[in-house]
């Protein structure tokens, strides 16, 4: 009641207001009180919102007066000019995954599973109990909680071999999120100017990442089972990279895994020149057909440092990964971790290591696997049907995405514009290479909202590409 009393006083006055002079005196507050017959407080209230809205100014021991209207004057940033100085980095706008859909849009462009694929009830319990508990209001471990660490331990030792050492709960350091992890391991152990092996296409946040660490990146071209292994030699030989960024498992955009027999050749490539592979299984838990089985589980020697994350499997909203990394080079990283975030959030540490030991959580998996089958067969079957001129080159067996070869007359920029144009979103391809495009692609995430739109969404795609054919 006296909200509604304070905005009925605040919309009285604003009338008054525009209809008064600069400079000219509101009524008293003891008026205002017998006008419209509230409490001097609530009168009280109604003059501070109208002076945050830079109405009316108050003299103390005068009265309240319009306030006089200024010219606005534009802030000069001329100066920051010659203090940034030219970035080391191209300065990329926002990435098109990250952009926000409006409602009634079909997106097609995020890189984040819809909140129906999550395990919700198990997440809001979760941050419900670690809220209640002693890591709501104490620091955590720069390296991690002690059983967060032994779980992502153990789950990746679970993967390992007889006569292969697994990994101990101290060469784990937990992350807020596996994107920081890749900026500290390119920060720690290529370093700015240096080169670094990576594939291409890639995951668009670590081509990111290194430009923004001054690491000079050379594209390995990788198809459907991964890198050729004497391609990724060569590239050893003539640049004298130490470093290997890929993703095995569900790459992302391409939705690529490389088999066992690859997997070995390249580890293989990777010990022969003294060198690290970062491994990145982000899409560890959205496997459709197969199992998941990391590289890093066939090596104890430390040349391979496995990234993990939980991000999109549990929740946007807990943002924890780890990696598993041995030897000196744990230490360097920790210490660009302590420097960079000091610790990750132990109420979503705690959370996270709820949610993956319920029973439920394996559970939640296996519907999730049915759901992500029926999501990515759907979209198959619409752009089938609505985009003929386009060629899916490969049917992932896990992940979250559709990599869409399009025809080379196409103009990507105007594709992407004219979908939007019809209220869907798509994410153009080139963000995904880390040099020159070898053709024009769309990454296109089948596990958005509203899969019942698909076709929808296609035949707008499907008309636009026409359109520029013709």
């Amino acid at each position: 009641m006296d909200n509604d009393s304070t905005e009925r006083i605040v919309s009285g006055l604003r009338r008054w207001i525009a209809n008064a002079t600069p400079g000219a005196q509101l009524p008293s507050n003891r008026a205002l009180v017998a006008e419209y017959g509230v409490s001097p407080v609530t009168v009280a209230k109604a003059m501070r919102s109208l002076r945050a809205l830079g109405l009316v100014e108050s003299r103390p021991g005068v009265g309240t007066f319009v306030r006089a209207s200024r010219a606005a004057r534009l802030p000069d940033y001329g100066w920051q000019t010659a203090a940034l100085r030219s970035p080391h980095a191209r300065i990329p706008d926002l990435s098109t995954p990250l952009r926000d859909a409006p409602p009634d849009v079909i997106a097609m462009h995020s890189g984040y599973p819809v909140r129906e694929l999550l395990p919700q009830r198990l997440v809001r319990a979760a941050l419900t109990r670690a809220a209640r508990a002693d890591a709501a209001l104490s620091p955590a471990p720069a390296a991690g909680r002690p059983d967060l660490q032994a779980w992502f331990a153990q789950e990746l030792g679970e993967a390992f071999g007889a006569g292969v050492t697994p990994p101990t709960a101290r060469e784990v350091i937990v992350l807020p999120g596996s994107q920081s992890g890749l900026s500290s391991i390119f920060r720690a152990l290529v370093g700015f100017g240096q080169p670094m092996l990576i594939e291409s296409p890639s995951y668009w946040g670590a081509i990111l990442a290194a430009a923004q660490c001054g690491v000079r990146l050379v594209p390995v071209p990788s198809g459907p089972n991964g890198p050729e292994p004497e391609e990724l030699s060569r590239a050893f030989g003539e640049t004298g990279a130490r470093v290997f960024y890929a993703q095995p498992t569900f790459a992302n955009p391409t939705g690529a895994q490389w088999d066992p027999e690859r997997a070995g050749q390249i580890l293989d490539v990777v010990r022969g020149h003294g060198a690290f592979l970062v491994e990145d299984d982000w899409a560890h838990d959205f496997g459709i057909e197969g199992n998941v089985r990391p590289v890093a589980a066939s090596d104890d020697a430390g040349h391979v440092i496995y990234l993990r994350s939980l991000t999109k499997s549990v929740s946007p909203a807990i943002r924890v990964a780890a990696m598993v990394v041995r030897g000196p080079a744990r230490d360097r990283i920790l210490a660009d971790r302590g420097a960079e975030a000091m610790y990750v959030s132990g109420v979503l540490q705690a959370a996270a290591l709820d949610v993956v030991t319920q029973p439920a959580w394996r559970t939640h998996l296996r519907d999730l696997r049915q759901q992500l089958r029926a999501r990515r067969d759907l979209l198959i079957e619409a752009l089938a049907q609505h985009v003929p001129g386009a060629v899916l080159e490969h049917v992932p067996r896990g992940g979250l995405h559709l990599w869409l070869r399009l025809p080379d007359a196409v103009d990507l920029a105007r594709l992407v514009r004219d979908c939007e144009a019809g209220s869907v979103l798509v994410a153009a391809g080139d963000e995904w290479f880390p040099a020159e495009r070898c053709g024009p692609y769309l990454r296109l995430n089948y596990c958005g909202p509203d899969p019942q739109r698909f076709g929808e969404g296609c035949r707008i795609l499907g008309r636009a590409l026409a359109d520029q054919l013709d």
